[in-house]
Order: C-alpha cells, then structure tokens, then sequence
C-alpha cells in the first residue's frame, strides 16, 4: 500500500532521512521508533508531501506521490494526525469532525451552516463512537483534555476516510491510563 525507496532528505549539510527505504503491506499496523531528531516527523513531512524528498519515491498503491500537494495527498487516501494536535479550538468537537466529513465530502462552503448535511452529521457521529468521545461531543474543543485533542486530531484524519493513517507520536503528553486508551482506540 505505502512504499518508500530510498528516500533522501537533507537540510543544508544535515542529512535528516538517508536512503529510507520501508514497505507497509495494506492492513498493516507498524511503528516508526526512535529519538528526538531522528528524523520520524521529517519522513511523515515527506510522505504528506510537507517536504518534498532530495532524490526516491514515495509510492501509495504503486503511484508515486513524492513531491505532490499536501491536498492532492490527501485525496488519493493518506491522512495524519499531528504531533501537535491541530484542532478547531471554536468548535465544539462534534462541529469539528462535521467540517472535516463536510471538507472530505467537498462541501466545505456548508462548513458554518446552522443544520448541517444529514450524511455528515452521521458520520460524525459514528466517528463520535468509535473513539468513545460521547462526553465532550458538545464541549468546545479548546476545553477537552490533552489526551481527548489528541483522539480528535486522528478523529479528524478518520474523517477523510484514508487509506493510510499516519499518526505522528500519538501519546505525547499523555498519562498512562491515556496511553493505553489511544493504543486500544488504534488497534
């Protein structure tokens, strides 16, 4: 599903990705481990077309994506949560995630409308369950926990319906007991 062939990615003289080359098989659920500066958040930059790579391929499905627009990678099925989660801190949680289906389904101008499309607060919805956020559903974004953001942002990648999620150190910041929720919400 997603290729990497020798992919390199320098910054002046500081080569941040040499020569990366990794196969993640449709279905599968791997990990990218590794210290500070290791060049983890580089190679998602890079594969979401963030950064574009020095020399490689970045293949989804076999079509090379390396170097393509952030939003076109995003419709052929790559979605991401970010290291920092990137949430709507205005919206309520439930509002946020209907933007995203409402974005996703290329309604964006019905994205502030007072009754939103019926198919997008659905899946909202659904989405609401999935990741078990049924008591912050109508709480501003900006006043749930570190832990509830972070299950929003990938919440918010779920909603582009990707092909592949990348979620870039999903459980910064988080307790052990939310640790182990995000891990369970994942699998």
């Amino acid at each position: 599903m997603l290729k990497l062939e020798n992919v390199v990615k320098a910054f002046g003289g500081v080569v941040a990705t040499n020569d990366v080359s990794l196969d993640f098989p449709d279905r599968s659920l791997s990990a990218i481990i590794g210290p500070n500066g290791a060049g983890k958040t580089t190679l998602f930059n890079l594969i979401t077309g963030h950064l574009t790579p020095d020399s490689g391929k970045i293949l989804l499905a076999g079509e090379n994506i390396a170097g393509l627009k952030p939003a076109t990678i995003v419709s052929k099925g790559i979605g991401r949560a970010f290291q920092v989660a990137s949430i709507f801190p205005s919206l309520t949680v439930e509002e946020a995630l209907i933007g995203a289906v409402n974005a996703h389904m290329g309604q964006s101008a019905r994205l502030f409308q007072a009754f939103p499309p019926p198919a997008a607060k659905a899946r909202a919805e659904e989405l609401i369950g999935l990741l078990q956020m049924e008591a912050v559903a109508r709480r501003k974004c900006s006043n749930i926990s570190h832990g509830d953001q972070k299950l929003l942002d990938v919440g918010l990648a779920l909603a582009l319906e990707p092909s592949v999620l990348l979620l870039d150190e999903p459980t910064a910041g988080m307790g052990p007991e939310e640790r182990w929720e995000m891990i369970n919400t994942v699998r």
